[in-house]
């Protein structure tokens, strides 16, 4: 029992015994086991556990991490390829990066106590959108791959007559992108039927066939293209034109929106983002105002509140999978918020001089180093460039530099054309020019210079037609906080007005909301894990290599499949990607024929988008009025269907919180027909140690990381998605174009880096280290134990939609609002609780998903019972507050509930006219005083959003417009 306080269990958990066993008493139930017995059907119970080791203790994790991390090898790496070493200022690292208040919270569903990040996202969007010269951007995408991909499908949609009328969707591609965006873009081309023609840039035709067009400048070799002239042959063929291109060179260049660039994107890591080894990093996606309900993923928009002061939402892209399904414009459910964020705070410490000071620095070295060399001889290919210099050495002289260059623990690019690229960044000084050139000094056999000429005495200008000619980053926050102290207090102010972990429970059905261990976070920084290039040796990378592999074994345990591939970059993106994967199992049988995927109508609405995205046809099953799949309709249309069925898409236990009995009679009636069942692993966290996806007939699933193993939300990202396979599926898992994993027949990647976002794998990785076997069946158990106590404390109050046969719900449940709008005459509804119990200080359940004018609930297994009694004694009080307005005791306009939340301002004011008392408004029950957590903003009016479409940050005498506008 001594040893008990070492146990991560103890502290991951939140009801100790004592709790767990009054919330049983709650339940009805004599013990946890018997409440498993009677959520999970017997047939699909696990007979023995997990095949995993015992948990170990934090000290011991951090310990064994420190270990492992020194297997790692942290080399100056100048490989390039849209992945650069930065600094990270030391006040966003600590109080952004390493601050649970802004890695804990939600996606800004709930505007009114999001508006921090809602803030910071609106900076990024601005700086993206200056820098681009573009009209729009959104709130990041997962990765400059992917987000080229979206350039291509946005074209594709945007081009849909031109198509239709030429016969053939051709897409060019120039040769000179990136070689992992160019695989991404083979991979999303192929099954929407678009093919690309990939060729050297300047021998582009734009015949009519040719829809659009996608290049890269700075290119994969460094060369800085002039595109005037590209794009404007694209424009009179009718062509549209998307370039990636790289913020920081922005600074100087002349930026592609001004050359007419229909779409920009790429990667905004160098803004004080972390290499870790490939990610998270946020991509920027920019476009055309005409263009925005075609963009995808979400953008933040400036509106007005009740009081008519400016608030932040969501604007357009809200839940947008869910409403339009397979008709989305992307099947995108994660961004990058967090990363974006730390992108868009670089840009507001920096400021434009600051930038640009940067930049001229990082081309100032690079022009020194490229003189430096072409004193010792070597030819440098690149006309006009950046950061990057192609370097012409002989093939025997290669060799020796690479022996040089690791020796002196560099990395450059070695490239298949026999010459050298080095690329720079921002970390870069006159000792590491100068460790360069004695590196190609060696290799030539030749001495090595003596560098101490200063770069600032280096000319940086471009000729004017490729020159920065316009102004950016203009608004007052990028021009304000300069000192350490007046940015300290600009985030700590956006932090205070956004509910996180950190503040309340966060009790979301479907978006699990758990502890985001300190234990499990802090190696994400250490520069062992946080400054790898992700193309970087192999050798180099041994610590990284040992964890992926344990991670994937675990995974793959916990799956119930023996092959894991961790590439997918989000849990929309694991779906694409077992669905390829899918695709390309009955390719190889010779079953191309193969192209219907069956969807519950209950799925979530990535899911249809997700399908529709790998070439599948997507069919709609049927749920019954208890929620569960219409096994009758299942097996009518899998029949219909069946010399087409490639796929079921299922989620397990289902989007309506419950294990369907049937499940593995659903599974067997697909597989009779032929195809395939892809599990959805939202729900997983309701599974581990208990189920399995292999247990239940599945062939391949998705685990979404940020949910069941603990990545924090971040705000809306980061997120990953691996994926575990059958046997027979193995072989076609990813694949990456630069470093070796996937299947021995595997797909074309799907993300930019080979692994993701690797560095946040540590915290899953971590997680179930610590919790071990024992401790990982034990969470599921408190998961189902902690939504089954909210029921048997709510269902008095609000009637719960859908359980089991023996009433017993699995890790969420739905109460249904719709009787009690009815009863108070339409006037109050879910929206209205939701924003009623900000005043409480909590974040709202998941709203109207999947049935309309519901509440989901999800309180995860880490949550205190005093904690989960607090929300439930808020909903009670809620429901009390509308039964008077049922009951005519409230007036059904002016009451609590429609006037929430409550701000501070308002409750203050020297006027207040509610027929309520101010008290009531913001302290409507005793502990709330104690706790209290003030909205910033009043209820946001939303189609006030819409219609005046603000996506940027507006100047400082729009505020006083916008405020003074009802």
């Amino acid at each position: 029992m001594f040893f008990d306080t070492e146990r991560f269990q103890s502290r991951h958990i939140g009801p100790g015994s004592v709790e767990r066993d009054e919330m049983l008493e709650a339940i009805g139930v004599s013990s946890l086991e018997a409440l498993v017995d009677e959520a999970i059907p017997a047939r699909i119970r696990l007979t023995k556990p997990l095949d995993l080791a015992d948990g170990i203790g934090e000290h011991q994790l951090l310990r064994d991490l420190g270990r492992i991390a020194a297997r790692n090898q942290v080399f100056k790496s100048y490989i390039g390829l849209g992945y650069y070493d930065c600094i990270t200022p030391s006040v966003i690292l600590r109080n952004v990066f390493e601050n649970p208040g802004w890695y804990t919270p939600y996606t800004p569903y709930q505007a009114e106590i999001a508006q921090g990040r809602l803030e910071g996202l609106l900076n990024f969007q601005t700086m993206v959108a200056d820098l681009t010269g573009m009209e729009i951007a959104n709130a990041s995408l997962l990765d400059e791959a992917t987000a080229a991909a979206e350039a291509m499908t946005l074209i594709h949609r945007v081009q849909a007559k031109r198509i239709e009328a030429g016969g053939t969707a051709r897409f060019f591609v120039a040769d000179s992108c990136f070689p992992q965006t160019l695989e991404v873009l083979r991979a999303r081309a192929e099954p929407l039927g678009i093919e690309l023609v990939v060729d050297d840039w300047r021998k582009a035709s734009f015949d009519s066939r040719l829809f659009g067009a996608l290049v890269q400048t700075p290119d994969e070799a460094g060369q800085v293209l002039d595109l005037g002239r590209f794009i404007a042959d694209a424009k009179r063929a009718g062509a549209l034109v998307a370039v990636g291109s790289d913020l920081l060179s922005l600074t100087l260049l002349a930026p592609p929106g001004e050359l007419g660039a229909d779409v920009v994107f790429g990667n905004s890591q160098r803004f004080g983002v972390p290499l870790g080894y490939g990610g998270p990093h946020a991509a920027f996606f920019a476009t055309l105002e005409k263009h925005v309900r075609q963009t995808p993923g979400r953008i933040i928009g400036v509106s007005v509140d009740v009081h008519g002061d400016t608030a932040y939402r969501m604007a357009l892209q809200t839940r947008e999978q869910h409403i339009r399904r397979e008709k989305a414009t992307s099947n995108i459910c994660t961004a990058q918020t967090l990363l974006a964020n730390v992108a868009g705070l670089y840009a507001v410490y920096h400021g434009p001089e600051g930038l640009t000071s940067i930049a001229r620095r990082v081309r100032a070295h690079t022009t020194l180093l490229e003189r430096e060399l072409a004193s010792l001889g070597v030819r440098q290919q690149n006309d006009v460039f950046f950061d990057t210099l192609r370097l012409e050495v002989a093939e025997a002289v290669v060799e020796r530099v690479h022996e040089a260059a690791s020796a002196a623990r560099l990395n450059f690019r070695y490239r298949q054309d026999g010459a050298i690229g080095v690329a720079l960044d921002e970390t870069t000084d006159l000792d590491d020019v100068a460790t360069i050139v004695a590196a190609f000094a060696a290799g030539l056999k030749k001495a090595a210079p003596s560098v101490n000429r200063s770069p600032a005495d280096l000319d940086v200008t471009y000729p004017p037609h490729l020159a920065r000619k316009t102004p950016f980053l203009t608004h007052p926050v990028f021009n304000t906080h300069r000192s350490e102290t007046a940015m300290m207090r600009y985030i700590g102010g956006l932090e205070r007005k956004d509910i996180g972990l950190d503040t309340s429970m966060i009790p979301l059905g479907s978006c699990t909301m758990k502890l985001n261990a300190a234990s499990a976070m802090l190696p994400v920084t250490w520069p062992q894990f946080s400054r790898l290039h992700p193309f970087a040796p192999g050798k180099q990378t041994e610590g990284y290599q040992q964890i992926l592999r344990e991670l994937e074994a675990a995974l793959g345990t916990i799956a119930g499949f023996p092959a894991v591939s961790l590439q997918p970059n989000s849990g929309a993106q694991g779906e694409l990607t077992s669905l390829m994967v899918i695709r390309a199992y009955f390719r190889e049988l010779g079953q191309t024929f193969r192209d219907v995927v069956l969807i519950p109508a209950s799925a979530h609405g990535s899911n249809p988008a997700s399908a529709v995205m790998a070439g599948l046809r997507v069919v709609v099953v049927a749920s019954t009025s208890a929620g569960d799949i219409d096994v009758d309709d299942l097996r009518r249309k899998a029949d219909a269907h069946k010399d087409r069925l490639a796929a079921l898409m299922v989620t397990y236990p289902s989007t309506h919180g419950v294990f369907e009995e049937r499940i593995q009679e659903v599974c067997a009636i697909v597989h009779e027909r032929g195809g395939q069942v892809f599990m959805d692993g939202a729900n997983m966290n309701a599974q581990v140690g208990l189920t399995s996806p292999g247990a239940i007939g599945a062939d391949i699933c998705h685990l979404n990381l940020h949910k069941t193993f603990s990545i924090p939300h971040g705000g809306g990202g980061p997120g990953m998605g691996p994926i575990a396979a059958a046997a027979h599926l193995a072989p076609y898992l990813p694949r990456h174009p630069l470093v070796k994993t996937g299947g021995s027949r595997g797909i074309r990647a799907l993300s930019a880096a080979p692994w993701g976002s690797a560095s946040i794998l540590l915290i899953s990785y971590a997680y179930i280290r610590m919790l071990g076997r024992d401790g990982l069946t034990d969470a599921t158990r408190h998961a189902i134990l902690s939504a089954n106590y909210f029921k048997a404390r709510l269902e008095r109050h609000y009637p719960a939609l859908y359980s089991g046969h023996n009433g017993r719900v699995a890790h969420e449940l739905i109460l249904d609002l719709r009787p009690l709008k009815q009863a108070s005459g339409g006037t109050i509804d879910e929206t209205d609780v939701a924003r009623r119990l900000m005043d409480f200080g909590f974040h709202a359940p998941t709203v109207s998903f999947p049935v309309p004018g519901t509440l989901m609930i999800e309180p995860t297994e880490s949550e205190p019972k005093d904690e989960l009694d607090r929300f439930c004694d808020a909903m009670v009080a809620i429901r009390a507050e509308m039964q008077a307005v049922i009951d005519g005791k409230a007036d059904p306009r002016d009451n609590v509930l429609k006037n929430a939340p409550h701000t501070a301002a308002a409750v203050s004011a020297s006027e207040w006219r509610h027929p309520y008392s101010r008290e009531q408004a913001a302290f409507p029950l005793p502990w709330v005083r104690a706790r209290k957590v003030w909205p910033s903003v009043g209820r946001i009016d939303h189609p006030y959003g819409d219609r005046n479409l603000m996506c940027s940050c507006p100047p400082i005498s729009a505020y006083a417009e916008v405020g003074s506008e009802k």
